[in-house]
């Protein structure tokens, strides 16, 4: 598992920019290979510039943040660090170790090549049982796609790049300097094409020499049975375009549930309740009552207490990723006892009181249902 990058260069998440380049410094200075010859320097300085190449910049850092190593899966992989944005600190530090310009170009050269687009992410609010069965579902995003007018090449049709004047092609430029230990040449990105190595002179009319556009788009995807709050759905390709001819990103569905009027989720259980007269806990009785799956009859057992549950066996929720085990459906039996009864009642319940032994207090009633549930 890989290395908090916060952790890695020793800042807490809320430090600001120039913590962050501070930290890296004092990092790369102690871990460059050419400094420290101890086993593993080299690879620890390799994870100080990956991790600073993700939190220097702030939408990439957010993207970190907020998915961890998955957001920024698409960024420049692990190496040496371009120090173009460092200033004098790059000349100074570049002046004392030879090669040092050797990672600064390949860190030039992948700004050239094809890069991976954006992932998304998309929450979605199902019903309860959408959750519980899963299906089929609709969605509407907006993402970048590739410009058909230019095929992503961002000039104008008829027109193509032609090779960066500044670098000649190569997305770099470098500068001699001399020392008095020698001389030294400094590579950095070319600020003219930012590393690509190209300009557009003529600009697609229809993505502003982008090479991409905004477009909304509908997906149907498939909802698993058994989802709940939090489950997250990977559609691949769905997210934004690649540049250059680059993979485009993911979408991820994070998904919540609302709440059901009448069922609850404990698990893979459903929670309910049913309400029953004093008289059908004392009989029995046959009644009918909701499931998610329909209507269905359940016994009422004779001498029924309050707070019995029944088990309905597989009738709760499929289990996610084996959708033929399901759980239990739980419903508590609730007695409903009356606070006001007529006279033909009082009448006839004193005279079962009085058969079962006159349980009930000399003002009659009181106590009554309490013994009669014994």
């Amino acid at each position: 598992m890989a290395r908090d990058y916060y952790e890695i260069l020793g800042v807490s998440r809320d430090a600001d920019k120039e913590e962050i380049k501070r930290a890296y410094r004092r990092l790369a200075r102690k871990y460059h290979p050419d400094v420290n010859k101890e086993e593993g320097a080299e690879e620890r300085f390799k994870e100080i510039n990956r991790a600073y190449e993700v939190l220097s910049e702030p939408e990439t850092r957010a993207r970190y943040d907020r998915y961890g190593e998955a957001g920024v899966s698409s960024a420049a992989g692990a190496g040496y660090q371009d120090f173009s944005d460092l200033g004098g600190f790059a000349d100074i530090f570049e002046s004392f170790f030879s090669g040092f310009s050797g990672g600064m170009g390949q860190s030039a050269r992948r700004r050239s090549g094809p890069v991976r687009g954006d992932d998304l992410r998309l929450d979605l609010k199902l019903d309860f049982r959408e959750a519980v069965f899963g299906g089929e579902k609709e969605i509407r995003i907006s993402h970048l796609e590739t410009c058909n007018t230019c095929t992503g090449t961002g000039a104008k049709p008829g027109t193509r790049p032609r090779a960066c004047p500044t670098c000649s092609g190569s997305g770099q430029v470098r500068r001699a300097t001399r020392t008095p230990f020698g001389s030294f040449t400094q590579v950095s990105v070319c600020p003219t094409c930012n590393g690509v190595g190209q300009v557009i002179e003529e600009k697609c009319d229809t993505c502003g020499g982008s090479g991409q556009k905004q477009e909304a788009k509908k997906l149907k995807i498939t909802i698993p049975a058994g989802v709940d709050n939090g489950t997250r759905l990977r559609v691949s390709s769905e997210g934004d375009a690649g540049m250059r001819g680059g993979p485009s990103g993911d979408l991820y569905v994070y998904l919540f549930v609302n709440e059901d009027a009448e069922f609850q989720r404990d698990g893979i259980n459903i929670l309910s309740q049913v309400k029953i007269s004093y008289l059908q806990a004392i009989l029995g009785s046959k009644l009918e009552v909701n499931t998610v799956d329909g209507p269905l009859e359940v016994t009422i057992a004779p001498g029924t207490q309050p707070g019995t549950v029944i088990t309905l066996e597989n009738r709760g929720v499929p289990r996610l990723g084996n959708p033929v085990s399901r759980g239990n459906h739980l419903i508590t039996v609730l007695v409903d006892i009356p606070t006001k009864i007529n006279a033909e009642e009082r009448e006839l319940l004193e005279k079962l009181a009085k058969i079962r032994g006159d349980r009930t207090s000399k003002t009659g009633g009181v106590g009554f249902l309490g013994g009669l549930f014994q």
